[in-house]
């Protein structure tokens, strides 16, 4: 009988944590990355459910869980749901909804969300573009950013606004085996059936 690898949290936050170190820390894809996982900052939060009501439900419980918290204590979190989302678009879609929802709590200008996904592409990007990569992370990803660290970030960093061009330059000088290289996507047995 055939049976889909489960991968447990703990090897999906690791697999998480190394994309973190080796690619957006290691290749400087975001400046402001090493500071926070340094301190230890980072929340890894891991999502079992699939469907958006639960979904949200889940996203709901971590975005107040970071409001409630200094951001000396946790200043970030990474809200992975490996087990779904896995269609670009119908991640998109969640993206969409999870914005509504933090309207709803009242959490706009307190914290943004940026997307992350194995599959993703820019919308002027080819599938295959390695500039995609940039925002390739191991799993579905929501991360959950305070604006005030962005803003003391940006302010702190000369030509924030370049960041962008930089990473595309980045990408391409580094190259698909550059980057397949890094090993930073999910563990080996992800999505594989087992004898």
């Amino acid at each position: 009988m055939n049976d889909f690898v489960e991968l447990s949290d703990a090897v999906v936050i690791e697999d998480t944590r190394r994309w973190l170190r080796r690619a957006v820390i290691g290749l400087n894809l975001c400046p402001f990355a090493k500071s926070v996982d340094v301190k230890d900052q980072v929340h890894y939060a891991v999502t079992r459910n699939v469907g958006f009501k639960d979904l949200l439900a889940d996203l709901r419980q971590e975005l107040n869980a970071l409001a409630a918290l200094d951001a000396a204590e946790r200043d970030t979190t990474l809200f992975i749901a490996p087990d779904g989302l896995a269609d670009f678009l119908e991640f998109n879609d969640f993206l969409a909804q999870a914005n509504r929802l933090l309207a709803k709590l009242g959490y706009e200008g307190v914290f943004q969300i940026a997307s992350l996904h194995p599959q993703y592409q820019f919308a002027d990007a080819p599938l295959d573009a390695i500039t995609n990569c940039t925002n390739r992370s191991p799993y579905p990803t929501l991360h959950l950013l305070r604006e005030d660290s962005i803003d003391r970030a940006v302010n702190a960093f000369p030509h924030a606004e370049a960041i962008f061009e930089t990473n595309m330059r980045t990408m391409e000088r580094l190259g698909p085996d550059g980057w397949s290289a890094l090993d930073v996507g999910a563990s080996g047995g992800r999505g594989k059936l087992t004898p």
